[in-house]
């Protein structure tokens, strides 16, 4: 039977890292890469036996490929310390890797705001590519929205990881600094600008997209919320490039 390896990024993810790792303890080997923990995140994650590596932070994709390099095994199996994999999800896993029908799998994603799951807005299924053949599959080495590339025949998977995005609206409020910072240092570096047009525009047709093209409004007020604080996202992240132009010592 094909062995399978489970690596995960962490930092200050005590609230979330016990369930996902009870959810992945059937792995034949748990990796994890902390990026300076101050909670008991590195302590919970020895006491489910995973190897735990203390890194320097390199940026989202650098850093999955830290530890994936590091897997034993052909498989590797690449979860987030907020995601959950069901009891049908893993069935489902062991049966593809014993298959040999594919080098590379999609997983979709039940993405939950709060205690809801949201069922439109684009949230849903939310394929991500997570489970790849060591040998041919490796993340973009981007900041922030990285993707495993494989070399090699890709399929799908039917049964959805758990996925826990956020707590409530001052958890994404909180990320959305972060998140929005990393994805303007990106497009600065790649030579982008922002002008008017981003700025009045962009954050508009987010809305837009979200809570009528994609069905947002079936969400409810949830959907509305969610919708409004992407649009938000959209002008931090333009607004942060137009600086970063404008006002070279704000760069971060």
């Amino acid at each position: 039977m094909e062995k399978i390896s489970v690596t995960i990024i962490a930092l200050n993810e005590e609230d979330n890292i016990r369930d996902c790792l009870e959810s992945v303890k059937w792995a034949d080997e748990i990796l994890v890469s902390d990026s300076g923990s101050a909670d008991s995140t590195v302590d919970i994650c020895r006491e489910y036996g995973a190897e735990v590596y203390k890194d320097k932070w390199l940026g989202f994709g650098k850093q999955k490929n830290l530890i994936g390099d590091r897997a034993k095994n052909r498989w590797v199996l690449n979860i987030d310390a907020d995601e959950r994999v069901s009891a049908e999800l893993k069935d489902e896993i062991l049966k593809a890797v014993g298959s040999n029908g594919a080098d590379g799998y999609y997983i979709a994603r039940k993405n939950y705001f709060g205690k809801r799951w949201i069922k439109h807005c684009g949230w849903y299924p939310d394929y991500n590519l997570r489970l790849y053949r060591k040998d041919k599959g490796r993340f973009n080495e981007r900041s922030v929205h990285e993707a495993v590339a494989v070399k090699g025949r890709k399929e799908h998977l039917e049964n959805p990881f758990t996925h826990h995005t956020y707590k409530d609206v001052a958890d994404y409020l909180e990320r959305m600094q972060r998140y929005s910072t990393l994805a303007a240092r990106e497009m600065f570096d790649n030579g982008r600008k922002a002008g008017m047009t981003d700025i009045l525009l962009r954050p508009f047709f987010t809305f837009f997209k979200m809570f009528v093209i994609k069905g947002g409004f079936l969400d409810g007020a949830a959907g509305a919320v969610l919708s409004f604080l992407y649009a938000a996202y959209t002008l931090s992240k333009y607004a942060k490039l137009w600086e970063m132009k404008n006002n070279p010592g704000r760069v971060p």
